[in-house]
């Protein structure tokens, strides 16, 4: 009866763990969205490391939407095909905004730009996302809910600028939130450091970041800035992060560890634990 019991026990768990596998493998994979050119960055080398290093972290597809510079046009504003199209991420779980168009202050541009996360499609902006679609002196603090905080209300905080590039130390001080559960704190190399204008209630700070300048004077000064956070965007889950300005930040393995668990977050796939849905961790 007992070696009955136990050959029937042993079968159920390899039933288990079959079942479990042949789930994991039936999962589509997340499609996400990735939009990318403009000013001032190596998009053209970024956009395929970022796919590259996503992909090879979770079960999820990338596609891309690039826009090129022409010759003799302004740099501020890349020719992205989404404008002008509020259903331009149509099928896709996720959009990643690695744009730069710092001088798109259109009032219905943008608005046809957040279209897709309104109506609840989540939102991962990398760096100069966060300096991308505003409208009037973005270092004059902008009233949530107002035209001018269109784009300051769905990334959750306002920054004007950035000082010179130097390294800064990355300190995640939210601990138990399910992105940052198992990461841990790290200097880049040369990076663009942020300021924070203002930061939102709707959003919540992940990590901050420090780095040593010199004042007017020539004396060290030390700036520290939220360099990740997460908001809440009527309901929308969107994850932010003023870092990945240079190609080796972005390749980086620690900096695509937190992009990536920042937009399996923002799709509904990380436990309270910070544990991956079953299905969505890497692909074997």
């Amino acid at each position: 009866m007992h070696k009955k019991f136990s050959l029937l026990a042993a079968g159920l768990v390899f039933w288990t763990l079959c079942s479990s596998a042949a789930r994991a493998e039936d999962v589509k994979p997340l499609r996400a969205l990735l939009i990318t050119g403009g000013c001032c960055h190596d998009y053209a080398q970024q956009k395929d490391l970022l796919k590259h290093g996503l992909e090879t972290r979770a079960n999820l597809v990338v596609d891309i939407v690039y826009a090129a510079i022409p010759d003799g046009a302004p740099a501020t504003k890349p020719p992205l095909p989404i404008y002008g199209n509020p259903d331009y991420a149509k099928g896709y779980d996720v959009v990643i905004h690695d744009e730069c168009a710092a001088d798109i202050s259109d009032p219905e541009i943008i608005k046809g730009v957040l279209a897709p996360h309104l109506a609840g499609v989540p939102g991962v902006n990398l760096h100069c996302a966060v300096h991308c679609y505003r409208i009037g002196n973005p270092a004059e603090p902008a009233a949530a809910g107002s035209q001018r905080a269109l784009w300051f209300d769905y990334l959750g905080l306002q920054s004007s600028g950035h000082g010179a590039q130097l390294p800064i130390a990355i300190n995640y001080t939210a601990t138990a939130h399910p992105i940052t559960q198992g990461l841990a704190g790290w200097t880049t190399t040369n990076e663009e450091h942020y300021n924070n204008v203002q930061i939102f209630p709707t959003a919540t700070p992940l990590a901050h970041g420090r780095q040593t300048v010199k004042d007017k004077n020539g004396d060290p000064k030390e700036n520290d800035y939220v360099v990740a956070w997460i908001n809440d965007y009527h309901g929308t889950r969107v994850f932010n992060t003023t870092i990945g300005h240079n190609n080796a930040t972005v390749n980086d393995p620690r900096y695509l560890d937190l992009v990536a668990r920042g937009l399996l977050w923002a799709c509904g796939k990380l436990d309270d634990k910070g544990g991956i849905a079953t299905g969505y961790g890497p692909r074997q």
